[in-house]
């Protein structure tokens, strides 16, 4: 296959050159390059020469493949790197890119993304285009997302950038469905879609609240947690009203902190541990965000037996909501609770949260439908 160049909306694709070595191996030093692709590390020299000669000429003259480097039509300044990094037989092509550090927050890439794609499909007739990145590499996905990809679900990455087991987002992208040049598309900039993006492609933060004369922060949980949870996790209260496993075992605590790390890189919930002004564990509170309504989350919380008592909860709970509704967007928070467990519906109605009914037989729980209380808490409700 013949290397081309490509102009389209305000970017330059081309084929790499020995020259562009210099500015490949400064890009490639930058942190986020390297924890989300499989550049080596450390990322040397030669690399970068390698990788603008020896690989990007022999993936064109074998038509494996089809690697640009993206510039400034104007001024030639190399951008970032897009192509397609690998083409099968049957007509799909793979989607790659990264964008160096001092050309991002320009949309660079996705309007790259797109041109590379309507190329494949309008020159070389592919039939089908597949991005995959990363869970958690949340700014990816969002390019994929306005270049028209659908992400289709998570799959086991064959060759992932960080731990052997990383699962990855998949998406797919059909003839006919890149949006045209100039148009904003899917996950714009505005969209609850970018504004998520940016909150979960950062690390989980630390919010605050005040309980009496204290300070409380609510940060994601730390391996000192762990036995604090096993202990919460094993009383009575908690085990009658939540479903926590029973027995609770150290392991079922490491479970809970990596099911939370995960939740986060996904972008599906945030989990927090709740520490006291001395920064001891004193309870645990997660919200959950609807997989079908983008505006919708539910909490749930549990609090340590000797912290239980002094307003720690009631205060994290708004503080949460407040985050959840101001930072996420959401319009609407839910609690529910089994039928008699009105300490648990005392800290709802503490935090604003109204009370609006029993859902009968509602949960599951332990093995048989049981009645919940059900409250919630709307966005302006907040004042």
């Amino acid at each position: 296959m013949e290397p081309v160049e490509i102009i389209e909306d305000g970017v330059l694709l081309r084929p790499w050159r020995d020259t562009d070595a210099d500015a490949v191996h400064l890009a490639c030093q930058d942190a986020d390059i390297q924890r989300w692709t499989t550049v080596p590390r450390p990322y040397r020299p030669e690399h970068a020469l390698g990788f603008v000669t020896e690989m990007s000429r022999t993936a064109w003259a074998e038509g494996t493949g089809a690697p640009f480097a993206v510039c400034d039509p104007a001024t030639g300044e190399l951008l970032g790197s897009c192509g397609l990094i690998s083409i099968d037989r049957d007509g799909t092509g793979e989607v790659g890119y990264w964008t160096a550090p001092w050309a991002r927050g320009r949309g660079v890439m996705v309007r790259a993304t797109r041109a590379v794609a309507r190329w494949s499909f309008d020159t070389i007739g592919l039939r089908r285009l597949i991005w995959q990145a990363e869970v958690g590499n949340h700014a990816s996905r969002l390019v994929a997302l306005r270049a028209g990809f659908r992400i289709d679900g998570r799959l086991r990455l064959a060759n992932p950038a960080s731990r052997s087991d990383a699962d990855g987002w998949i998406g797919s992208l059909l003839p006919g469905e890149v949006p045209t040049p100039g148009s904003t598309g899917p996950a714009g900039p505005g969209t609850l879609a970018a504004r998520r993006a940016a909150v979960f492609g950062r690390p989980q933060p630390t919010l605050f609240a005040t309980a009496g004369a204290g300070e409380l922060r609510i940060r994601p949980m730390e391996e000192q947690d762990l036995d604090a949870v096993v202990q919460t996790c094993q009383d009575p209260d908690s085990i009658r009203w939540t479903t926590v496993p029973d027995p609770y075992e150290y392991a079922d605590a490491q479970g809970y902190q990596a099911y939370g790390q995960d939740a986060w890189a996904r972008g599906d919930a945030a989990c927090f541990v709740i520490a006291d002004p001395d920064d001891r564990y004193a309870g645990t509170i997660d919200l959950r965000l609807s997989p079908t309504d983008a505006l919708l989350a539910d909490v749930g919380f549990m609090t340590a037996p000797a912290a239980r008592g002094r307003g720690y909860m009631p205060a994290a709970l708004v503080a949460l909501s407040a985050w959840g509704c101001t930072t996420l967007g959401l319009a609407r928070i839910e609690w529910k609770a089994n039928v008699g467990n009105t300490a648990s519906r005392r800290v709802a109605e503490k935090a604003g949260f109204t009370f609006e009914g029993t859902a009968r037989d509602g949960v599951q729980h332990r093995g048989e439908r049981v009645d919940v209380w059900v409250a919630a808490l709307l966005a302006r409700d907040l004042g």
